[in-house]
């Protein structure tokens, strides 16, 4: 059942939503006062129970990750945000960190005191200019009004954030990677181990959360972890809680919309999104954000789970958005921004367009990836322009095949999926520009 919620979005349409005043008046820092009153230990423990799903893409659990920074360190601990947003399709944390800012920096306080840090570093994507100017608007409020500081809220534990620029690079969006950028060295993923929690920012203990993820922190506070995991029609899954759920494409009504865990696409789509632009029928759908599988509307659920009892038998339209969930039926959730194809669209144009992106942000570093994606955009320029080949569209699958699980970080993965998915489930449309030519006109969706 669809439920939406503002925990996140409650001042997103008003004037002044982003400053101190209009966020106390809605409850703002009351979680953290409760935090900073607790042990390091209660403050995970909360988290844990929140069951919160990282919610940058990977959906690890929050509380758990948490857990893994020691307990007691000779050096200084960090805590670091992760708001390069790169990923095309989404758009909900900027979103966050241009229309309520104080959610993040109460969150980082939170954060950084469960793990033990006394800074938190909010590495932003270097194209968010309001972003940035509304973080630190909202950082100056704050250490105004002594939340941040030698003493934060009367309690004996300095806290300070920083916002760090990023340079414009995609591969930032990988935590690692975005740590050797914070560093001032070339933004390429590390190998793991050693993890953040043991070597991360300046050799140190770091822990990098998504912006959304730490956002929603003061809410478990103020609620309770158990209260808030509750929320989510899916707490059986251990996906607790609500979200903001995005959608872009051919809708009626593109945006951000906050619901509990649980919604499904049909309820995303046309519920919230208002329906696909001229009535027209899904052609694909991709769960969230680019780098996930793409899927045919008429994809039939059949899972042995027998928490998938109530799904199976129905279309993918039909299951409920969760890391597990999408994660069980062989897909991703990803950044749970969905981007909608109607049959007006072009599904060999649209991997052409992916493959582009992806080839121009591989860092390099590893050659399946570098290669891989490189020799992808080729063949795909050659089908695309009515001069590739049956072979040539078959090796699209095996390149991809050899880039998946050949790299440091999950770049490779992510450039790969959509293009195995692509050639898998629509084909007939490749083929058509191969036989056909470029210029047929008689490409369509077929069983």
């Amino acid at each position: 059942m669809l439920k939406t919620t503002t925990y996140l979005t409650h001042s997103y349409g008003l004037a002044d939503g982003y400053k101190l005043a209009a966020y106390e008046q809605q409850g703002g820092y009351s979680g953290v006062k409760k935090a900073l009153g607790m042990p390091r230990e209660a403050v995970i423990e909360e988290m844990k129970k929140a069951h919160i799903r990282g919610r940058g893409g990977a959906g690890f659990d929050a509380g758990t990750k948490w857990s893994f920074m020691p307990k007691q360190s000779q050096k200084p601990c960090y805590l670091v945000i992760n708001a390069d947003e790169g990923e095309p399709g989404t758009f909900k944390d900027r979103s966050i960190m241009e229309k309520n800012p104080h959610a993040l920096v109460e969150g980082c306080i939170i954060g950084a005191y469960g793990i033990g840090a006394h800074a938190a570093y909010i590495y932003v994507r270097d194209e968010l200019h309001l972003s940035k100017a509304r973080l630190e608007g909202a950082i100056a409020e704050a250490r105004a009004k002594g939340y941040l500081g030698s003493r934060p809220f009367g309690f004996d534990y300095a806290m300070e954030v920083y916002v760090h620029t990023g340079a414009g690079a995609y591969i930032c969006g990988e935590e690692t990677g975005l740590l050797n950028s914070l560093e001032g060295r070339r933004g390429e993923p590390r190998l793991k181990p050693p993890f953040p929690a043991q070597y991360g920012a300046f050799g140190c203990p770091t822990t990098v959360n998504n912006v959304e993820t730490i956002a929603i922190a003061p809410t478990v506070f103020q609620m309770g972890g158990d209260e808030f995991s509750k929320l989510s029609q899916l707490h059986h899954f251990n996906d607790g809680g609500a979200r903001i759920f995005g959608v872009s494409g051919h809708v009626k009504k593109p945006g951000l919309y906050e619901a509990c865990v649980g919604l499904t696409l049909r309820e995303l789509i046309y519920d919230l999104g208002g329906g696909v632009l001229g009535d027209r029928p899904i052609l694909a759908l991709i769960p969230g954000g680019s780098s996930c599988p793409v899927h045919r509307p008429d994809e039939i659920i059949n899972h042995p789970d027998p928490r998938f009892a109530p799904f199976n038998g129905k279309t993918i339209l039909d299951l409920p958005l969760g890391v597990d969930t999408f994660r069980m039926v062989g897909s991703m959730l990803g950044t749970c921004c969905a981007i909608v194809l109607s049959d007006a669209a072009d599904p060999v144009l649209a991997l052409h367009n992916l493959m582009r992106f992806y080839r121009h942000e591989s860092c390099g570093q590893c050659t399946p990836c570098r290669e891989g994606c490189g020799w992808i955009e080729r063949i795909l320029d050659k089908i695309v322009a009515g001069q590739g080949t049956i072979e040539e569209l078959d090796r699209v699958s095996e390149i991809a095949s050899d880039i998946t699980g050949n790299t440091i970080c999950a770049f490779g993965d992510g450039a790969a999926q959509p293009a195995l998915s692509f050639v898998r489930k629509y084909r007939s449309h490749f083929e058509d520009y191969i036989l056909n030519g470029a210029k047929s006109q008689t490409r369509r969706l077929t069983p």
